[in-house]
């Protein structure tokens, strides 16, 4: 079958340079590569393409309508936009209009998870614990009942950009003040729950597996933490352990919560669930990602790996469960 694998390279393909930037960097090279080369490894045909304003035209030449009217391939959506708001919704909205099937999460999934405020309230509302929170634009807004260190942290944005960890009331308005300078945007403010942080890969659609649970290990650090200042400082990231070390009612707790999670937020095909668990053994959901790494080395491959796929099958699986989705069966009978 035909595969387009579409990213974000460049940021030369629009009509004007206008609107909030995508401000993190793009997958590297390698880890496309990799996703390529696994399509390849099982028979798939591929193309590596911007998901850009050319996009359309190009996939109009590669994948042209099917005899049967049944689109002649699909698209490995890999795509982070490159400006506006809501920037993971683009592509995937182009691709609705031009009737182009595609892997992972549609415009309206994207749209939800990216915005984390509206995320926990979904969430919150499906009986899922979230740390509480507030939504800030200037720092003097009442924090009520809060309880101090906070998180204060961009409500559009991921990879830990613009987060800050803050201890006192007096902190609270510079911190609120940084993301709506840097990022034209309202801020997250909510408790930070010190503990064992987990990450929680999901895969499939009606029936969702849960692969085995990624611990992050912070040994010693005083602060159990990982910023985007320290990704890009290239500081030694906490190691993973997989699977995570925790008893089998806890482990059950966080699949659930994580199912729960992935369901209240639309979305599809796959997803990376970050949580909390704190010095009382209570789990939190931090967020949703609709678009977690997937590099051979990502906490989405390790979990993949202990539970036996490797990272060839696991790639083949996202666009096997998400063929499944459209057409109610899988690829193996399109190669």
């Amino acid at each position: 079958m035909r595969v387009a694998v579409v990213w974000n390279h460049n940021r030369t393909g629009v009509i004007n340079r206008f609107g909030q930037p995508c401000p993190e960097g793009y997958p590297t090279g390698k880890i496309v590569e990799s996703v390529v080369a696994a399509l390849q490894e099982v028979g798939h045909e591929t193309l590596l393409l911007e998901g850009d304003k050319y996009l359309l035209a190009a996939l109009e030449q590669w994948l042209p309508p099917d005899p049967r009217t049944r689109p002649s391939g699909m698209v490995f959506n890999y795509t982070e936009g490159i400006q506006g708001e809501h920037r993971y919704t683009h592509v995937p909205a182009m691709l609705e209009m031009a009737g182009v099937p595609y892997t992972g999460s549609s415009p309206l999934g994207h749209g939800v998870m990216q915005d984390k405020v509206i995320t926990k309230r979904l969430i919150r509302d499906s009986g899922v614990p979230t740390p509480n929170f507030r939504v800030m634009r200037r720092g003097t807004e009442s924090t009520d009942d809060l309880r101090f260190p906070l998180i204060v942290k961009p409500r559009l944005e991921d990879s830990s950009l613009g987060l800050q960890l803050i201890h006192e009331p007096a902190q609270l308005r510079h911190a609120v003040e940084m993301v709506a300078a840097q990022y034209v945007q309202d801020a997250l403010v909510e408790e930070y729950i010190e503990g064992r942080e987990v990450a929680v890969a999901l895969l499939g659609n009606e029936e969702l597996e849960v692969l085995p649970l990624v611990e992050l290990d912070f040994g010693d650090r005083e602060t159990r933490l990982f910023s985007w200042d320290e990704k890009i400082m290239s500081v030694a990231a906490p190691p993973p352990i997989c699977p995570a070390q925790i008893d089998d009612g806890l482990a059950t707790a966080l699949r659930n919560i994580s199912v729960a999670t992935f369901r209240a937020c639309q979305c599809r095909d796959f997803a990376r669930i970050d949580l909390r668990i704190n010095r009382s053994g209570e789990p939190f959901v931090l967020e949703i990602n609709p678009m977690p790494g997937l590099g051979t080395g990502s906490f989405f491959a390790l979990a993949a790996e202990n539970a036996g796929i490797s990272y060839s099958n696991l790639i083949n699986r996202i666009i096997d469960v998400a063929h499944t989705r459209y057409f109610g069966v899988g690829t193996r009978q399109m190669l």
